[in-house]
């Protein structure tokens, strides 16, 4: 059995009880994509059961970071890093550990809904069937788009493509098609961007629930969304010293401690406004 699976489904809990709190421990000593340093020295903890909040400038490396966490940076050209990422122990850079089983286990929502131009059912199913799941398909399409809070608006019209959804129900559907496979993590890529502040607001009370059952990363350029609906929140800024845009971890805390008593100066000054 593939080591990344074996140590998903081990139910036994670690010798140290605080490390079996962490979901994923990311250590990014520096990602380069060609020779372009596009992060560094970012450390971060990703609690189990919480959502976790990721907030800087443009150019900050927050999506990078992010999209470490389950190897989607392995798609872009010149990815390469120094440091380390662990799945409740396990480096999901191993060798023998195989990306797409590692996206079974962190799966990913876009900031832009992508859902696929076929039915909404088949948009739900794609992952089950992709992994060759045998058991009640319709009861775990069901399920999951129950989660995602959006059953009870197509449940007649499952047969319908996907794409004749408004914005908010095709980002709920792409919701619904990620914690189908029934993932441990959800790491949520700006996922409200392009949504109106009604689809936005359902949308985190939707992430609220989803933390009952999954653990969540969030990056968001919305402050107030972060407040909302994140339990830590990671400051990332940028350096402009080496002649380049490097991103990097400035802190991480909890959020209301972030947001009310900052200990960076430069945490202060975003989270009050002071620049952009």
């Amino acid at each position: 059995m593939n080591t990344m699976t074996e140590t998903a489904r081990r139910t036994s809990a670690p010798p140290n009880a605080a490390a079996s709190e962490i979901a994923i421990h990311c250590n990014l000593e520096k990602v380069f994509y060609g020779d372009f340093l596009a992060v560094r020295d970012s450390n971060v903890a990703i609690e189990k059961g919480s959502i976790t909040g990721f907030i800087g400038p443009s150019g900050c490396g927050k999506s990078t970071v992010l999209r470490s966490l389950n190897r989607m940076n392995d798609l872009v050209m010149g990815f390469r890093f120094e440091g380390h990422v662990r799945f409740n122990g396990q480096d999901i850079y191993a060798k023998n550990v195989d990306p797409v089983v590692v996206r079974r286990y962190i799966g990913m929502v876009f900031q832009q809904p992508n859902p696929f131009s076929i039915s909404i059912f088949d948009n739900v199913a794609f992952g089950l069937r992709l992994n060759r799941f045998r058991g009640d398909l319709d009861g775990k399409v069901e399920t999951a788009l129950r989660r995602a809070a959006v059953w009870d608006e197509v449940k007649d019209k499952l047969k319908n493509n996907g794409l004749s959804l408004s914005g908010g129900q095709q980002q709920r559907l792409c919701i619904a098609r990620a914690i189908a496979t029934d993932p441990s993590v959800l790491l949520m890529d700006e996922p409200c961007s392009a949504l109106d502040p009604v689809a936005t607001r359902r949308v985190e009370e939707l992430m609220l629930g989803l933390k009952k059952n999954y653990t969540i990363a969030l990056v968001t350029h919305n402050m107030h969304q972060a407040i909302r609906v994140a339990d830590k929140t990671a400051f990332f800024g940028v350096d402009i010293s080496r002649g380049g845009r490097t991103g990097y971890l400035v802190e991480m805390g909890e959020t209301e401690q972030i947001f009310r008593d900052p200990k960076e100066e430069l945490t202060r000054q975003y989270v009050s406004g002071e620049f952009s």
